[in-house]
């Protein structure tokens, strides 16, 4: 969780040494209240804790918050003043900061990870079109590499469904993690999203559209990362289960887009030192197999 730095303010209590015993406080965040306490003398990054502790499930961590206390002399929330430590009983609340951005679909490769969902070898008879979004999964791993994007790839059920297809070459793969969820929001892939610094876009790819590929896309947007879905990487059993999940999910604010859109918006200009490679990809593996007819 990223929360704003406390400014200075009025009020609410100096600099305290820390002493013995504990003092209550009541925690605020949404429309919960609880009262708990702290060490005397606790200071921002104690009561940081303490709300992750009591609201962690609630709280979503790629969200920005800033702490406040209740001010007496104000009747009403003030932010956390600078250097503030718990002397005293006192009542705090979290509070995401709620900005408005306009979602303009820009990438770029500091910002942005690769998902491959699923691409595994028991999916291979049964998923329309397969051997053509395994060519294009492969030509965006390539991408990625010449760009230096981050990796996550998952499985789901390796042990029934098998491993990812040969044909997929995961050299460099930030994580390749087995899963049994649908959606590839993993705790260890949110740990790995943690680790990188300034993700706002994913641009995710795989099977089904209508199953991972949705789920994944809709947990993501709702910790405030902006989704690309790769139309020509992406298929399920049935054409009508892909039309209606990739309809659904452009009507979210979900961009659904190809594989070649994606890799030059990513190098963005001809003097790019990677565009020659990147072209070369493109002109390289371009399957006409009917399925972008059917987004």
């Amino acid at each position: 969780m990223a929360a704003a730095e406390p400014g200075a303010a009025p009020g609410g209590g100096g600099c305290v040494p820390a002493g013995s015993g504990s003092v209550p406080v009541l925690f605020c965040f949404s429309v919960f209240a609880r009262p708990s306490s702290v060490p005397h003398g606790a200071g921002y990054e104690l009561l940081i804790q303490k709300f992750l502790s009591l609201y962690g499930d609630q709280i979503d961590m790629h969200r920005k918050f800033v702490v406040q206390l209740f001010a007496e002399e104000w009747s009403q929330y003030i932010d956390l003043p600078k250097g503030f430590l718990v002397n005293e009983r006192c009542k705090v609340r979290l509070v995401p900061l709620q900005i408005q951005i306009t979602t303009l679909g820009n990438l770029t490769p500091s910002s942005t990870v690769f998902f491959c969902c699923d691409m595994q070898e028991r999916f291979r008879p049964a998923i329309k079109y397969f051997g053509d979004i395994i060519s294009v999964g492969q030509r965006l791993l390539q991408g990625a590499r010449l760009l230096g994007i981050p990796v996550i790839v998952t499985e789901q059920y390796p042990k029934g469904l098998g491993s990812t297809v040969q044909e997929i070459d995961l050299t460099g793969a930030k994580l390749v993690l087995p899963k049994t969820k649908f959606s590839m929001v993993l705790p260890e892939v949110e740990a790995a999203l943690a680790e990188i610094p300034g993700v706002r876009s994913i641009v995710l790819f795989g099977v089904e559209t209508h199953v991972c590929i949705q789920q994944t896309a809709l947990e993501l947007i709702g910790r405030g990362l902006e989704v690309h879905i790769v139309a020509d990487a992406t298929s399920s059993r049935s054409m009508m289960d892909r039309m209606f999940a990739l309809e659904r999910l452009a009507r979210t604010g979900i961009i659904v887009t190809t594989s070649e859109a994606i890799l030059l918006q990513l190098v963005a200009d001809k003097e790019h030192p990677k565009f020659k490679e990147i072209q070369n990809l493109i002109k390289a593996s371009a399957p006409e197999s009917g399925l972008l007819s059917k987004v």
